[in-house]
């Protein structure tokens, strides 16, 4: 299988066994001329999308102009030429915050387009949604065969642990590490309520690969586990794991983030059958054991 992968050395990409990877310091997916070289250059039939602008609430606050170019830009530029180059199928990555902040549960692939997503993110899922649009309009007009994939939060060894533009649980990660360093109160944002289902970089790699074989259609799919986790509860596992004993504080000041996002996996269950999800708790040590080894080097 001729594989191209984008966003290859990113938290899901970097997981993928066989591909043909592409980083940033590759090719600018934002500038079509760059894209389609690349496609060109490496003429795939198959192609994984898991390139694009991600970050945790407070980067989805503060930089939204950002956020939605660079997401429209990209998935524009990787859609078009594809089919341009004549990729034979793309798989996109889409996330689970593009659905409705209001929207009956659980969540479902039919309900994306049911309403206006959160306000703290909705620059990126309104980018992200334009990917879903763009993907049914190429499969209708030309007569492509893509989809795309809506993973809950996905967390694994290789994420952004920048505690300027991470997700919950790098960022989470990295500062339960300098309390303990610094001998201080670990201080998370929020009040540890909102629920979330996490599902492990490793899963989604082996999942996708599955997915290009036996998904036979061109609707989108949601990759969950189907399992509520609280911000609270898994704040108190990563302290167990990294040995953290001091108190948590919620800075209630700062804002939560959706309240719940709780999905239907029964579709994907149809297509892949019985596959026997990572436990977040061995997820989190090997994530864990990851970042120590790599930002203690880091420290040297």
């Amino acid at each position: 299988m001729n594989k191209l992968i984008t966003g290859g050395a990113g938290l899901i990409g970097s997981e993928f066994e066989s591909g043909i990877k592409i980083t940033r310091n590759d090719f600018d997916l934002t500038n079509p001329f760059e894209v389609d070289r690349m496609f060109k250059i490496y003429n795939p039939d198959y192609v994984i999308h898991a390139a694009g602008k991600v970050g945790g609430v407070g980067a989805n606050i503060n930089y939204k102009a950002d956020f939605y170019f660079e997401n429209i830009m990209i998935n524009t530029n990787v859609l078009h030429y594809a089919k341009q180059n004549n990729v034979k199928r793309v798989l996109s990555f889409l996330s689970t915050c593009i659905f409705p902040d209001k929207v009956d549960y659980p969540i479902t692939e039919d309900k994306i387009h049911l309403g206006p997503p959160h306000e703290s993110n909705d620059a990126y899922a309104y980018a992200k949604r334009m990917a879903d649009i763009q993907t049914k309009s190429y499969n209708e007009q030309y007569g492509t065969n893509y989809f795309c994939v809506i993973p809950t939060n996905v967390y694994g060894p290789r994420d952004n642990y920048n505690l300027n533009d991470s997700h919950v649980l790098p960022a989470m990660i990295h500062k339960c590490y300098n309390a303990i360093l610094e001998n201080n109160d670990w201080v998370l944002w929020g009040d540890g309520k909102p629920l979330r289902e996490f599902i492990y970089s490793k899963d989604v790699a082996k999942i996708c690969d599955i997915l290009l074989e036996k998904h036979e259609g061109t609707e989108p799919v949601i990759l969950s586990p189907s399992v509520e986790i609280s911000i609270k509860e898994l704040a108190n596992m990563v302290a167990k794991i990294m040995g953290y004993k001091k108190k948590i504080i919620w800075d209630t000041t700062k804002p939560s983030g959706q309240y719940r996002k709780f999905s239907d996996n029964s579709k994907l269950k149809s297509i892949i059958g019985d596959f026997e999800f990572t436990k977040i708790e061995t997820g989190l040590e090997e994530t864990i054991d990851f970042f120590l080894k790599k930002y203690k080097k880091k420290k040297k």
